[in-house]
């Protein structure tokens, strides 16, 4: 798969889980999170009025610290075609 082609699938499915309109688990809420972050080498901090919620999404992108964009993107899809398969 091309640079192009996986930014494309990523973007897909940046916007099936933005289409999805049923709540999702918390845990799953934060791994889509942490990968979309570094997919997107977005490295701002969490900016969560509650310090709990930052401190959960700070852990969530340490986790992911040592991934590559491109390997965040090709979990982020992963993670998204896994759910939705089963929930669709």
């Amino acid at each position: 798969m091309t640079s192009e082609e996986l930014d494309i699938e990523f973007q897909e499915a940046v916007a099936r889980i933005n289409a999805h309109t049923e709540p999702f688990p918390a845990d799953f809420l934060l791994r889509l999170y942490a990968y979309y972050k570094k997919a997107s080498n977005n490295y701002s901090r969490p900016s969560s009025s509650k310090p709990i919620i930052n401190a959960f999404k700070t852990n969530a992108l340490f986790q992911v610290q040592d991934v590559t964009p491109d390997e965040a993107k090709r979990i982020y899809i992963d993670l998204v075609n896994n759910y939705l398969l089963y929930r669709e």
